[in-house]
């Protein structure tokens, strides 16, 4: 009995890779430092060179009628909306004598609530004393007008009750007059009428008594009220520190620069969509990742590079050398966005296979750039294409070319007939790096694999793909074959991929 299992189909790509966009954000990190820089400055400088107009600050007092333990802040919100309005600033300004507008001097100070009872006001002016006159003013204005509304509130309150009672008393003259008849009446009848009369005039009588108590009593409390509002804290200018103003505002600029170029990074890495894990771009060009190296910086000749660096180079070197030392036909290095870092891995590959026999690197890249260096004394031949054709037959060359775009892809095979790409991480699109393995796979170019340049140190992705026919290769479907020393064909053995170079003291993974 058979049993055949059908492959899973595989995951669907999420819509957004979180990893690679942090990845991307945290590459682009000078974008957003310069940017959380420049609001640094940009707020450090408005607070110089625009401070802020001279101010003065004062405190009042409010009893309010209906104050509750338990007031969440209405009645001081709404005494901060009364301040804000043109009766208040047209008193002000009447009490200042100026002829500023109301709505102008609206603009220029405002309230803020700190209790329930505790009314701040600030108000600026064109100079210190300018401002304590102006908080001065509208502080008294707020007052009186406190005051006086709540004085027209107990004034209506007591009016109402009074009103009510002399009604009350009105009635109770009728029922007086009622009871008068009655007692001239006989019979029982009468005499229930008049019971009810004598009930219906203490009942009226109580309750004239009592409206005449309420309105006491309305007019026993304003005096408190009015004695309780007052200001607490007299008018005085604010001091201002230059030094502080600048450090808050730089700080906020600060604030606001950094989320901006955060914002912009991530909106940028997701538009480009430029792979930067080793994942992403093992996938995108088809081929695994045999070394990475961060970006070779461009020195003079006569500075060494670092001891760090000239070990993960050697490292890169050994790896290439294993790779593509069993070839026999050429090999090239292509590189993608970084022509610098390319070069200096050809010669030192050069270098190392010069012990085999000579080596000559034809120059390929825009410029050309290695064929026009002062050489130094051991280093490798370094031709241009017009002179690689001179060169004897047996030879061996090592091509340096570039995929950037506007790349004249027929020139490619010229330089070897297989490559190995060197990417900088975060350069090509994916878009770019698809052309790049379709334009290699027309010309049956196999790619040997990639060397990454400038990776994400935090980096765990794999880059190996684990689903062809080999490890890294592509474009031909199987390795040709190659003349042994016999002068017999024989088959090309697949080469032996290695594991991640890292750019440091580390051991590989």
């Amino acid at each position: 009995m058979t049993t055949s299992t059908t492959p899973e189909p595989p995951a669907a790509a999420p819509l957004l890779d979180l990893q690679a966009l942090v990845v991307a954000v945290r590459r682009r990190r000078r974008l957003w430092c310069a940017l959380a820089l420049v609001g640094l400055l940009l707020g450090a400088a408005v607070a110089v060179l625009r401070p802020p107009p001279p101010a003065a600050v004062t405190k009042v007092l409010v009893a309010h009628q209906a104050d509750q333990p338990n007031d969440p802040g209405t009645l001081i919100r709404t005494d901060v909306a009364l301040l804000q309005t043109t009766e208040i600033a047209d008193e002000a300004l009447k009490a200042l004598r100026s002829p500023d507008k109301p709505e102008d001097f609206m603009k220029d100070y405002g309230g803020t609530g700190l209790t329930n009872n505790l009314l701040q006001i600030t108000v600026t002016g064109r100079s210190d004393a300018e401002a304590v006159a102006r908080a001065k003013a509208l502080a008294d204005a707020f007052v009186a007008d406190h005051v006086k509304r709540i004085r027209e509130a107990a004034d209506a309150e007591a009016k109402a009750l009074l009103d009510q009672r002399d009604r009350m008393r009105d009635e109770l003259a009728q029922v007086n007059r009622s009871i008068g008849d009655a007692v001239k009446q006989t019979g029982p009848s009468a005499s229930a009428n008049l019971d009810s009369l004598y009930a219906n005039r203490t009942e009226l009588t109580s309750r004239i008594n009592d409206f005449s108590q309420r309105a006491a009593e309305a007019q026993v409390g304003t005096p408190r009220l009015v004695a309780g509002t007052q200001i607490v804290d007299a008018p005085r200018p604010v001091r201002r520190s230059l030094p502080m103003a600048a450090a808050t505002d730089g700080g906020i600029g600060l604030v606001l620069g950094l989320v901006l170029g955060i914002a912009v990074a991530a909106v940028g890495a997701v538009v480009a969509d430029r792979p930067v894990l080793r994942r992403e771009i093992a996938a995108n060009l088809g081929a695994s990742v045999i070394a990475e190296l961060r970006r070779v910086p461009r020195r003079s000749a006569g500075l060494r590079p670092l001891r760090r660096t000239r070990k993960a180079r050697a490292r890169v070197t050994t790896t290439l050398a294993r790779t593509v030392g069993g070839c026999a036909d050429s090999v090239s290095l292509l590189e993608l966005g970084c022509a610098h870092s390319a070069g200096a891995i050809a010669l030192d590959l050069a270098a190392a296979l010069a012990e085999e026999g000579p080596v000559a690197v034809v120059d390929g890249l825009p410029g050309p750039q290695l064929a026009r260096r002062r050489a130094r004394p051991g280093d490798p031949a370094v031709v241009d294409g017009e002179a690689a054709a001179a060169l004897p037959p047996g030879q061996r060359r090592l091509g340096v070319g570039s995929v950037a775009p506007g790349t004249a892809w027929s020139d490619l095979s010229h330089l070897g007939t297989r490559t190995v790409l060197v990417v900088r991480a975060g350069h090509g699109s994916a878009a770019w790096l698809h052309t790049v393995a379709r334009r290699l796979a027309d010309q049956g170019i196999p790619l040997l694999g990639v060397v990454l340049i400038d990776p994400d140190p935090r980096d765990r992705t794999d880059g190996t793909l684990w689903d062809g026919p080999h490890t890294a290769l592509r474009g031909r479907d199987g390795p040709p074959a190659r003349l042994s020393r016999t002068g017999r064909r024989r088959t090309e053995r697949p080469p032996m991929w290695t594991a991640r170079v890292p750019d440091g003291d580390q051991e590989a993974r």
